[in-house]
């Protein structure tokens, strides 16, 4: 069997060559696996106009290219190879979507799982889960990447023995002013904050910058939005709201929300968080629930449950908005398949569209930014 193929909507091949349709590209970060067919990295088109998905193809074989990252210049696609000896690997995106690779370069670290751009798009961040580190990566002329101009081993563990004996880098992301940096770390249960020298490429600790989350919450990504910072919590299935003082980088806690309904008490871990375009609404994945659940936000940052809207497949990761804002489209890992949303974007609730592609052991969905 090939993958990825199409399992729903047979005409959607006739609606892509309709008049009047506006697609827009995105690629899709995998698990590689032989069983499931999964080798690399995948393109698809999306119409946003009828929320359809074009049958995909291989962009490029490369191993565990988990997490995505796509440049501004339309250009430019970063992977990390989340294998024992963390790489992270540059693309050239040719006219037809296939991607070309430029150069990879040593993470410095193991299983890296996530990766991010400073404010100038002149570096590249990076998470090594396993080693509990992260580092800085100069983006060069021509779009491959350099060896690390900075990197951090975090340290400390906490509760949990079995998956918190030490630190564990989830996630690193630069503020909107490019002065401060935070990593989610779920070993320690600390979002690490960093002052950032955007001329060197340099990251210098900041005890500051630093806030502790509740023992055994196991942060795993954040999202900022209009002063606060929202922490998904993977291990303890909550969202920690977070005031954010711009001057400082200080973090002081709001609020704690579970992501789960009432009652359920079957083993779930929370993944993927992300705040809709329009900023009034927030998303994260329940990972055994196999949800998104939707929170409107407040005008003080805090948050209220919308829904808990079933993903239609098994182990929800990451999942992403069309550059309109209309759709999401969430990975779901363990059924090897995309699911397609509708966003109301006056409620934030969430109407699955009938559309289900198939692709092995996706993990990251990312859309071309808008030109």
């Amino acid at each position: 069997m090939k993958f990825p193929q199409l399992l729903c909507a047979a005409g959607a091949l006739a609606l892509f060559t309709s008049t009047g349709s506006a697609t827009e590209d995105f690629y899709v970060g995998t698990y590689t696996s032989f069983f499931f067919g999964s080798k690399g990295i995948y393109h698809f088109q999306f119409d946003e106009k009828n929320g359809t998905i074009s049958p995909g193809t291989l962009a490029t074989k490369s191993a565990n290219p988990s997490f995505l990252l796509i440049h501004p210049n339309r250009r430019w696609i970063y992977a990390v190879n989340e294998n024992k000896e963390g790489m992270v690997s540059a693309y050239g995106i040719a006219p037809d979507g296939q991607l070309q690779l430029l150069n990879r370069e040593s993470s410095k670290g193991d299983a890296p799982c996530h990766v991010s751009f400073d404010g100038t798009r002149h570096f590249v961040f990076v998470a090594n889960y396993t080693s509990g580190s992260v580092a800085v990566l100069p983006v060069q002329r021509g779009g491959g990447v350099g060896a690390p101009t900075s990197l951090d081993q975090q340290r400390g563990g906490s509760v949990n023995k079995d998956r918190q004996e030490g630190p564990h880098a989830h996630s690193i992301y630069a503020d909107p002013a490019n002065r401060f940096v935070y990593s989610c770390d779920l070993g320690n249960d600390r979002v690490e904050g960093y002052r950032f020298n955007a001329a060197h490429g340099t990251l210098k600790p900041s005890a500051t910058a630093t806030a502790k989350i509740a023992p055994g919450s196991g942060p795993r990504h954040l999202v900022m939005n209009r002063g606060f910072v929202y922490v998904i919590n993977e291990m303890a299935n909550t969202v920690t709201v977070l005031r954010r003082d711009a001057g400082t980088g200080a973090l002081q806690t709001l609020q704690t929300v579970p992501t789960l309904p009432k009652g359920f008490a079957q083993p779930n871990t929370t993944a993927e968080i992300a705040v809709h375009p329009n900023g009034r609404f927030l998303y994260a994945s329940n990972r055994g629930h196999d949800s998104i659940v939707v929170f409107a936000i407040a005008g003080d940052g805090r948050l209220s449950l919308v829904q808990h809207a079933l993903t239609g497949g098994k182990t929800p990761r990451n999942f992403s908005f069309d550059p309109s804002g209309r759709w999401l489209l969430t990975a779901n890992q363990e059924s090897n398949d995309i699911f397609v949303f509708g966003v109301n974007g006056k409620t934030g609730k969430l109407t699955p569209n009938g559309q289900k592609v198939r692709v092995g052991k996706p993990v990251c969905v990312a859309f071309m930014p808008p030109k």
